[in-house]
């Protein structure tokens, strides 16, 4: 898969570290621009844009890193029901009391 088509799919991750990166950038010209001055007045516009917007952009970035994990969790999901339905356990018109009863029991963290 060319470095094109697998941006194209994962686009949200892309962008996630573009943000991340813009946030970044953000966040250092802000202490730059406070570094250089020894007045809190002149400070409070850099702390005020660079420090609020470059945490905005952070913020964005994971959420959008987030929203890709759940995508690729859904993707996960579809495939597993993709097998269980060409394995024969389920049809889709078989009704939802009857699909758990088919299905093999699991145990979660201890209980039997």
């Amino acid at each position: 898969m060319d470095l094109m088509t697998r941006m194209r799919s994962q686009w949200d991750r892309v962008l996630a570290v573009a943000a991340l990166a813009a946030g970044a950038v953000v966040l250092v010209l802000g202490w730059h621009g406070v570094s250089g001055s020894a007045y809190p007045a002149e400070q409070l516009p850099y702390v005020v844009s660079a420090g609020l917007g470059g945490l905005f952009l952070l913020g964005v970035s994971t959420a959008l890193w987030l929203s890709a994990d759940l995508h690729d969790e859904w993707r996960k999901l579809d495939r597993i029901e993709q097998a269980i339905r060409e394995s024969g356990a389920v049809s889709p018109s078989t009704p939802e009391s009857e699909r758990t009863s088919r299905l093999p029991a699991v145990a979660y963290g201890g209980a039997s």
